[in-house]
């Protein structure tokens, strides 16, 4: 079955905040949990944004990233779960990293083992840090994964 996944954004021109290295951003659109002080609020709406089919956005990316990282951000990906899934599993070649404001237990375990890095936990302004990588609070972890596993 052709999915179909809403996009707010796709960043080519390279971060250095969204996990190591320079990386191709990807805003996926919809959000449930609207944290206060969220820097892409308008990522929230879920009905909003662009449709791209998995398949043509996945030629996409293994076109136009030439260093094959990919971090995979929103909005929340976990609400479009089956396309993301299946977006990330047809990128396993890449480089990816998955921020989510979910748990690290609320990540579905199939995702991990196409994942080399995650950001777990939700955006707390009154944790706000910007002395730590690739987070924005301090309740939040930037994990390494291998094989599905932290490392």
């Amino acid at each position: 079955m052709k999915l179909n996944i809403r996009i707010n954004s796709i960043d080519y021109r390279g971060s250095f905040v969204d996990g190591p290295g320079v990386r191709t951003v990807i805003y996926l659109q919809g959000c449930d949990t609207h944290c206060d002080g969220c820097h892409n609020q308008n990522t929230w709406d879920k009905n909003l944004g662009k449709l791209y089919n998995i398949d043509d956005l996945v030629d996409e990316l293994k076109s136009k990233v030439e260093n094959g990282k990919i971090t995979i951000s929103g909005g929340e990906p976990l609400i479009q779960l089956e396309e993301t899934i299946q977006l990330i599993s047809k990128l396993k070649d890449m480089d990816i990293c998955l921020y989510t404001g979910r748990s690290f237990e609320e990540v579905p375990k199939e995702l991990l083992p196409h994942l080399n890095y995650l950001k777990v936990g939700n955006y707390k302004k009154e944790l706000r840090t910007t002395t730590t990588s690739f987070i924005g609070s301090t309740n939040q972890r930037f994990l390494k994964l291998q094989d599905g596993k932290i490392i």
